[in-house]
């Protein structure tokens, strides 16, 4: 993969009718993680760490921060926060693919320097299967 613009990276959120971009955000992350399972036994060979095939739990986390630039968009991400909502989201990797799932805003934080504008961080955690598509 080839270097690409950062402001390529987009974090979309599904707002009832269509998957919406979330404005605002400077920064964005998307983190694949899957837990091992450890089936080491006495009779393993060389005693070396053996480990089950998909039988770890996977999990995608997705993290940006920016500031408050559409009230749409805004407005979305608050919702889904308040309410517990599981939306379903897309981030879109610019020439790698895009990964698409339900995710739950599970942090929202609020920021603000006296003599600087409002900004925000949010974290959304996968709750359930997601489908990569490549680009």
């Amino acid at each position: 993969m080839a270097a690409q613009k950062g402001k390529d990276l987009l974090l979309k959120m599904h707002d009832g009718a269509a998957l919406v971009t979330v404005a605002g955000l400077r920064s964005r992350q998307i983190a694949f993680n899957a837990q091992s399972v450890d089936v080491t036994h006495a009779e393993s060979a060389g005693q070396w760490r053996e480990l089950l095939a998909g039988a770890g739990v996977r999990r995608a986390a997705v993290t940006g921060s920016g500031v408050f630039k559409d009230a749409a968009s805004d407005a979305l991400v608050r919702a889904a926060f308040f309410s517990g909502a599981i939306p379903e989201c897309q981030v879109v990797i610019p020439d790698f693919g895009t990964v698409t799932g339900p995710f739950q805003v599970t942090a929202l934080e609020i920021g603000a320097e006296h003599d600087r504008e409002v900004t925000f961080d949010l974290t959304l955690e996968s709750a359930g299967a997601l489908a990569f598509a490549a680009l």
